[in-house]
Parts: structure tokens; C-alpha cells; sequence
């Protein structure tokens, strides 16, 4: 959860209370952190968020073209209304109630309270950079959710364009009266979210940026990294791995990923036959499958906590994910599962910081030897690691309570 981090920069700054508006699942997680919390929606937790995104999106997973995988996230976009236009209320309530100076909100949702509240709000974003372009559609960048490279084909662009832009105006008119039904304003035809007119954060480190082809305006923020604090005890070893042979790899494909039983089996049987170790993130769906010998793994693992001891991380190619690695400066194999994904992966393989795989197809000699190739490849350790200094010593995230203080203060 990228607020979190946000949160803690501001608590810390000495002169902001935070509250978060959030799912009664994550209150005593931060309650324990002393926020304050006031929830949206029911008192008891009936179902956590991890399985109501997977409901949400499982239509999106599998071997399916990348194409259909992005119309089917417009689909999507209609299918979610019902659960936005029941947290509404709780929203307009909450903002009466606490009266804030200034609200920060996560850009994937659309909250009506929020952007008809008439006070100054933050969108921070946590999807790739290149998904900007529901904002800023520029033509010098491929359309986003498709993984295509900076260096493809400008005409395979163009055609993907088109056709994301007829499915778009086909399947958002709902959405749209909805949300002027709540005093919003109009959207264009194609998009989905409101930019704010205040400011935008968006999570994306300068390495896989792309300002130095398509520029921003002003009121648009790169952060390298929305990290959520480690309190807890730095990870150990589990006793199984710990004296075995092998370098330290992570496998995590997120929510979505590790609930694909068939998917995690898949990469099980294939990293069985590896001389390193592994630990793995098995997902909500952790007691379908088995792991190997050279294997240890949990419901969930603390991905902070774990990044920093291992030598390779195979990820799904979550932003979060992408920008946590790149924190700690670990080499990747990205293997993107639906939207964003597929961005990240490709420009992580644009840029020299991992290798993109897709888990579907992949073939075991393919999944060995990237691994074998990242964790011998020195040019690129050294690589990772001055990326990792300057990300860790700029520590941009501390700048988000000047931005907040400039928008309180006019």
C-alpha cells in the first residue's frame, strides 16, 4: 500500500495529522502505526482486499493477446461502478467530518466526494509511467497495457491506438453519466480518471522515465519510490535454506499472479531444477500447491523486509514491485500477468536492469539460464547499485510535505 509510505513521510514531518480513509482490513494495520483511521464502508472485515481484487481482475489474467487483456480492462472500468457508488457516502461523510486541509488519494479509483469537495487533492499514481497517457496521450510513447517497446514499430502504435481509443468511447458511457450525476465533470470519451489540477504523483524511478522523450507539466511529481517503512525485525534465512548452496532468489507475482494455481505450479516445477534457493510469496491460494526442496514460502512474505538479503527478484512487474527492486538495487525477471505490467517489463529490458519472460510460455532452459545470465552479469550489479545509491540518498518522498504546503498556503 503506496499511501502508507506517504503517510509516514507526512506524520513524520511534525506539523500534518493524517487520517486514512480505508477498507476495514487495514485498520488495526495502521492503527498499529498510529494513524487515524475512519473506514469506508461495513465495520467487520467480510472479504480483505488481496481476494476482492482478485475477483475483480481475475478476467484479466492468463495467456490471453495483450489487446484483448486491455479491452477487457475498460470492460472493467463499468463492472467496478457498483462498488464505487456504494463507498461514495462513506467518502462525503468522511471529508464533512475531518474537514481536511488537503486530500491525497490513490489515482486508480475515482472518488466524486473528493474532486467535488472544493478543497486542494493530490492524485498519487502507482501504475507505470507510460499509463499516464490517460491523461497525456502522447504519440511520441506506444499505447500503454500492450508491453511495447520504445524502439517498436511507430505503425504497430498508431493501429493499437485505434483500436484501444473505439473501445474506450464504446464502453465508458455509463461511467461517465455516473459521474457527472455526481457533480463531476465532464471526461473526454476516452479517459478515465481525472488528473488534479493541484498535483500528481506519480511512481516511476528516473531510470525508467520517460520525460527525456515526452515532457510533463508542471504540476506532475516523479517519485522514485512511495517505500513503505520497515519497522519489523530485519528477515532471516529460513533454517531449510540456510544451508543449502545457491544464491537467494525471490519469487512474488502479487495478488493476482500467486492466485493462478496453475501458473505458480508452472514456475515451481521449473525453479525445482535450479541450484539456488528460493523464497516464494504463495498468494491467498497458498494451500493448492506444494513447493520444491530448494524452496521455502508463506501466505504472504514482507517484500521489504526480504529484497534486501536476496540476490534476484522474479517479479509479476507490479509498479510497487518494479520500484522497491530498483530501491535495493536488485537485478529482475519480469514476468508481467495484465495491464501495467507489461510496460514495466519491457522497459526494464529496455533499459539493462532485468530480462521480460512470459510465465505462460517460458520454457525452463529460458528461466534457468536468465537467471544464471542476471546473477553473473557484473556490468549490470554495478549498474543496479548506483541507481539504488542515488534513489536511496535523493530520498525524493521527503519532498511531498512542500508540495502539500504550498497548495495549504495559497
Amino acid at each position: 500500500m503506496s499511501a502508507i509510505g506517504i503517510g509516514e513521510v507526512l506524520r513524520d514531518s511534525g506539523h500534518y495529522r493524517v487520517v486514512f480513509a480505508v477498507k476495514a482490513d487495514w485498520r488495526d494495520k495502521l492503527q498499529s502505526m498510529n494513524f487515524q483511521v475512519e473506514l469506508v464502508g461495513r465495520e467487520q472485515v467480510v472479504k480483505d482486499s488481496a481476494e476482492t481484487t482478485v475477483e475483480l481482475t481475475e478476467h484479466l489474467t492468463g495467456n490471453q493477446s495483450l489487446l484483448e487483456k486491455a479491452v477487457k480492462a475498460f470492460e472493467g472500468v463499468d463492472q467496478m461502478l457498483p462498488m464505487i457508488e456504494t463507498d461514495e457516502p462513506y467518502y462525503r461523510d468522511i471529508i464533512d467530518r475531518i474537514q481536511p486541509d488537503c486530500i491525497v488519494y490513490d489515482g486508480i479509483g475515482i472518488v466524486p466526494a473528493v474532486i467535488t469537495s472544493g478543497r486542494p487533492w493530490i492524485m498519487y499514481y502507482t501504475m507505470s509511467a507510460l499509463m499516464l497517457d490517460m491523461f497525456i496521450d502522447d504519440p511520441r510513447l506506444p499505447p500503454s497495457q500492450l508491453g511495447l517497446s520504445i524502439n517498436s514499430d511507430k505503425k504497430v502504435w498508431e493501429d493499437c491506438r485505434r483500436q484501444l481509443t473505439n473501445a474506450k468511447q464504446k464502453l465508458t458511457k455509463t461511467f461517465h453519466s455516473w459521474l457527472q450525476s455526481h457533480g463531476c465533470p465532464p471526461l473526454p470519451a476516452n479517459q478515465f480518471l481525472y488528473p488534479s489540477p493541484y498535483a500528481n504523483l506519480y511512481l516511476t524511478p528516473k531510470e525508467l522515465d520517460y520525460t527525456d522523450i515526452r515532457p510533463l507539466p508542471d504540476n506532475y511529481y516523479q517519485f522514485d519510490y512511495f517505500k513503505r517503512t520497515a519497522n519489523e525485525e530485519m528477515f532471516e534465512v529460513p533454517e531449510q535454506l540456510r544451508h543449502r548452496s545457491g544464491k537467494l532468489v525471490y519469487l512474488s507475482l502479487g495478488s493476482m499472479g500467486s492466485a493462478d494455481v496453475y501458473l505458480m505450479k508452472r514456475l515451481v516445477a521449473m525453479l525445482a531444477n535450479s541450484e539456488h534457493r528460493f523464497i516464494v510469496s504463495k498468494g491467498i491460494k497458498h494451500d493448492k500447491y506444494e513447493l520444491a526442496d530448494n524452496m521455502w514460502g508463506e501466505k504472504f512474505v514482507s517484500q521489504v523486509k526480504v529484497l534486501p538479503i536476496v540476490d534476484l527478484f522474479i517479479t509479476h512487474g507490479g509498479n510497487n514491485s518494479v520500484t522497491e527492486s530498483m530501491y535495493f538495487g536488485k537485478p529482475m525477471i519480469v514476468c508481467p500477468i495484465f495491464l501495467d505490467q507489461y510496460d514495466n517489463a519491457q522497459i526494464v529490458e529496455d533499459r539493462g536492469y532485468g530480462i521480460r519472460l512470459n510465465p505462460y510460455e517460458c520454457s525452463e532452459q529460458q528461466l534457468l539460464q536468465s537467471i544464471d545470465k542476471l546473477l553473473n552479469d557484473r556490468k549490470l550489479a554495478e549498474k543496479l547499485s548506483k541507481a539504488s545509491h542515488r534513489i536511496q540518498t535523493e530520498k525524493q518522498i521527503e519532498k511531498i510535505p512542500e508540495i502539500i504546503d504550498r497548495l495549504v498556503k495559497k
